[in-house]
Parts: structure tokens; sequence; C-alpha cells
């Protein structure tokens, strides 16, 4: 019978696993691509939507006075409210009831009519390249909200891939002496994602973000041997090391930190030439480095960052995220919000429009994505009479070229900026629109057994493609 029992089985049909008939991604696009990269510019902390790209005079009609007191005492009312928060600490940051005035005059952009808060005179001027979404919403109304805009889950689900480290998983690289995404400024702390937010969670080290500075002399720690190691020497070494990780590798063929290592290893080695030459910027022309505002004290850390992230995209790297604000979280304007963004504005103002001019110029921008975003908006109350806390029901980001319309207005929030009221969008619809425009389908790039939401893939925002 046990020799029967073993005929039979060879015999019957084999169950056939999601494992089995599983392949990891072969770097090429699943359907035709209408960019090749991602530039993505983040600020911490928490923009002020209606101080920045969604101005509400309204609020000075009001201001002073209870939300009850005004037409708009049903928005406490809404559904959103309860359905779409889930509070880090309830009670923590509850709702501000005083409305308080703009703290920014505002104008009509001059090629779209667009209502741009004073604040951000250049960008308002590059309108004409942008879509501007004025309906983003999320969950998280504390700064964990930065780690959910990158990954799409709230902070207690844990470290999730981000959408840097899915393009990087999908795609094939563009330049084999350069990290295929790369991070550029100071990540938010450990409270709010830490490096978790260009991490790649359970799709491996390997497809995390490489966070590099931008000084040629030192873009990342040990981007040097030393002055006393010849480059024979080293490559020597490497090649010793090489073979000792193949060997380990043929017994622990499905160990992806070991993987991981090697591949860093060797990229290493050919980004210690490349880094320091793509961080140079002696060849770039003054006139570039003012469109930048590099000739200025103000603008000139920022500027610097931003003609990084161009000229780390023109060599060929897919995902280039760039942060402001730092671990302090700097746009989080509880109080004193006029002086705090206004001197945030003016530092990053001309830098981003600098970097929209330049890639338009250098024929880059119909292929390379460029995306404007921060974790939230600011509540239309007051809090401690002078700033604004967190909101995340409705705001504002942008995003221009690799087949985004320009000068677009889509989406909307009410009178007084507190929900997304018009053609709402989760921040995965942005993840979603930037795999579209990179040929990518993020439900073939599911990994067996991490189980993912249909909120985690987002909905493409069809109607800004061209």
């Amino acid at each position: 019978m046990g020799l029967t029992g073993l005929v039979l089985g060879t015999l019957l049909p084999r169950r056939v696993s999601a494992e089995d008939i599983w392949t990891a991604p072969d770097g090429k696009p699943h359907f035709q691509p209408k960019a090749k990269r991602v530039i993505w510019l983040f600020m911490l902390g928490g923009v002020s939507h209606v101080e920045s790209f969604d101005p509400k005079p309204v609020l000075n009609k009001y201001a002073g006075k209870q939300l009850a007191e005004t037409p708009y005492k049903d928005a406490l009312q809404s559904p959103f409210v309860k359905e779409n928060l889930k509070a880090f600490v309830p009670g923590q940051h509850e709702i501000k009831l005083t409305l308080y005035p703009m703290q920014s005059g505002y104008r009509e952009s001059p090629k779209t009519g667009a209502l741009i808060s004073d604040w951000f005179p250049h960008v308002s001027d590059m309108m004409h390249e942008i879509t501007l979404i004025r309906s983003t919403w999320t969950t998280d109304n504390d700064h964990g909200a930065i780690l959910q805009f990158h990954t799409g889950r709230h902070i207690f689900d844990g470290y999730l891939p981000t959408v840097g480290s899915w393009v990087h998983y999908g795609l094939g690289t563009l330049n084999e002496n350069l990290p295929e995404f790369v991070v550029l400024g100071e990540p938010p702390g450990d409270c709010c994602g830490g490096m978790g937010t260009h991490g790649s969670g359970y799709l491996g080290p390997e497809h995390a973000g490489v966070q590099l500075d931008v000084k040629p002399e030192k873009p990342l720690p040990f981007v040097s041997p030393g002055p006393d190691v010849y480059r024979e020497e080293q490559r020597r070494e490497f090649a010793f090391l090489e073979k000792l990780n193949n060997l380990t590798a043929v017994e622990y063929p499905a160990d992806s930190q070991l993987r991981a290592r090697i591949k860093s290893y060797e990229l290493a080695f050919r980004m210690q030439t490349a880094v320091p030459d793509v961080i140079s910027f002696k060849e770039e022309s003054e006139e570039t480095k003012r469109l930048y505002g590099i000739d200025n004290e103000l603008t000139r850390p920022f500027g610097e960052v931003c003609l990084a992230a161009r000229r780390l995209s023109e060599k060929g790297v897919r995902f280039v995220q760039v942060y402001h604000g730092g671990a302090g979280n700097a746009w989080d304007s509880h109080k004193d919000l006029k002086k705090n963004h206004g001197e945030l504005a003016s530092k990053v103002d001309k830098p981003i429009a600098g970097l929209l001019k330049d890639l338009r110029q250098c024929g880059l921008l119909d292929e390379t994505i460029v995306v404007w975003a921060t974790e939230f908006g600011r509540t239309p109350g007051a809090e401690n009479s002078n700033g604004r806390d967190h909101h995340p029901f409705g705001f504002s980001t942008w995003m221009a070229g690799g087949g985004i319309k320009g000068g677009l207005i889509h989406g909307r929030t009410d009178e007084i900026g507190f929900h997304a009221v018009e053609n709402r969008h989760y921040v995965t619809d942005i993840h979603a629109t930037i795999l579209h425009q990179l040929g990518l389908d993020p439900k073939k790039l599911d990994v067996p057994g991490r189980k993912r939401l249909d909120i985690d893939y987002g909905t493409p925002i069809k109607e800004i493609l061209v």
C-alpha cells in the first residue's frame, strides 16, 4: 500500500502554488512608459496648504470667530472626520475651532491664473508646467504621516516598502555606477519613520534608498579608501572579497541580506569615482547656478540639493528623494507660522522653480516626474494664537513633467480648507500615478506571502495625464 501511494502521488496532478510560478521583476516596464525617472521633493513638518497652494480668503472674513458661528459649521459633522482619522495619540490634536486668518498674501499665477501664496512667487511663475492637486488626504494626524505618505500605510502597520523602493524593485538601472534610488537632505526623525521613509521593508535592503551628501569631497561615508591605498590594491581586495561572498552565496542562495551585501560592495567600488563627479558642480555654468539660487546665501543650501538632484537624474538615477526640514520637521508651525513659513519658503521657492526651469531647458522634464509633497496640511483654526495644528483631512500636493498635464488644478477643498471635497485622493493615488507613468502595474509587483490592501495600490489620476 505504501508503494501504491507513492506511485499515485506521482500520477496525480501536482498542485501549483503562487511561489512556484512567481518570478521577480525583470527590470522591464509592464507597458510603454511615459517617464523614466522621478524627483520627489518632500517638505517635512506639514506645509500649510492655505498659505501655499490653496489660499482661502474666507478665513480672513471669519477670522477670530468660532467655527460654529460660521456657515461652515457642518465641517465637523462630515464622516471624513471620524472615518478617515486614525490618531497616533487619541485626543492629542483636537480640532482647532477659532478660525485663523491667512498669514500671507496671494496672487494669480501669471500664466494660469491659479491663486498661489506670495511666499512662493517663483513656483507660481512655473504653474504652467504643474498639475496642482488640492484634494490629498491621509489618516494620521501626527508626523507618522511622513512614513504613511511614503508607504501608504499608517505607522502602526509597520515599516513597509516605500514608493521609491517599489520603483527600484520594478525597474532596471539606467547607470550601473550609481544607485537607482538616492536620498538627499536630512531624513525625518525616528518618531516619524526615520530611515524607513526611504526604506524597502520586505523587498530587502538592496532596494532601499542610498543617502548622499552634497559634498564632492565626501558625498557618503567611506567613499574613498584613503590616501594610502592604491586603486589596484583596492581592486584586488574587492576581487578576493567577491570570491568569498560568492562561495557563501552558493551555500545560502535565499539569503537576501547576503545578496544585498554583495551588490552593495560592487556598487560601492564603482560609486567611488562616479558619485563625486556627479555631485561636483564645476562644469555647471554660473547662469545655471543662479537659476537655483546658489549665488545667494539664503537659497544656496537647498539650491545645491536641487541641482544635485537634476545631475543625478541626468546620469540615470531612477528615483531621487529630496527632504527639506530635517529631523526637526521644520515646517511644523504650531506657533509663529508667519515667521516659520515665510523664512522656509524663501529658502526653497527659487531652487524648486529653478529645478523645473533647468529640466525644461535640458530637455529632461518630459521624461522626469517632479513631485512636491508634505505629510499633511494645517488647520483652518488657530493654535497658540499664531500657529496652525496638523491637518490630514485635505491638503495640497503637485506634480510636473513625465506626461503630467501642465497648468491644471485638480481637486478642491471646501471654502475654509477643511475637507477635500472634490476628486479626493488618498496618498497612494500619487504613488499609483508615478508607477503608471513609469510603465509599472503595482499588482504585478506583488510578493507571494505579502498581502496588500486595495488602498495600498492606489489609483492613477488619469485626469491629470497627457
